[in-house]
């Protein structure tokens, strides 16, 4: 079941050797690549909104926005939890952050929040997602609405300066 005994939408990956840098670490380009691959498409399969939505109604999801922040290092071989919780949404858009873990050590590793909004394919404009997704959605919303807000998310890039 991707929903975990806390209630947030949860997926698991390894660090390939291929995302390594020469600082012996994940590459920070890379983390949106696992992160986009290994949380946010199970994610979208889940709600039914993934790559099989796409070939049935000619519509999917892009992304409008997208935060990291880098909180510790992973190295090759690691093996990454992720929890995916629906912070907000509306009949068009989503906005979701993703927590990522060392699933052994249990430390957070990353934070990945983002902001999608749904496409028809054929005017590529911004369209409304049909009824059953929104009910899922909704379904989740109300689930995730129990849940803390992390405090990463709503952030705002910036220097931050002392008084």
């Amino acid at each position: 079941m991707p929903i975990n005994s806390e209630g947030y939408f949860e997926s698991t990956f390894q660090v390939q050797s291929e995302w390594v840098d020469y600082n012996g670490h994940m590459n920070m380009g890379y983390y949106l690549v696992a992160l986009d691959f290994s949380a946010t498409d199970p994610f979208f399969d889940y709600l039914g909104i993934g790559q099989d939505y796409l070939k049935q109604t000619n519509k999917s999801t892009f992304t409008l926005g997208s935060n990291i922040d880098y909180i510790q290092e992973v190295f090759e071989g690691d093996p990454i939890r992720v929890t995916t919780q629906l912070l907000d949404w509306d009949p068009k858009r989503l906005h979701y952050i993703h927590l990522m873990y060392h699933a052994e050590k249990g430390f957070l590793s990353a934070v990945n929040e983002l902001l999608s909004i749904h496409v028809n394919m054929e005017t590529r404009k911004s369209d409304s997602f049909m009824d059953e997704t929104l009910a899922k959605i909704e379904t989740l919303s109300a689930s995730h609405k129990t849940l803390p807000v992390p405090e990463q998310a709503f952030r705002k890039l910036g220097i931050r300066r002392k008084a």
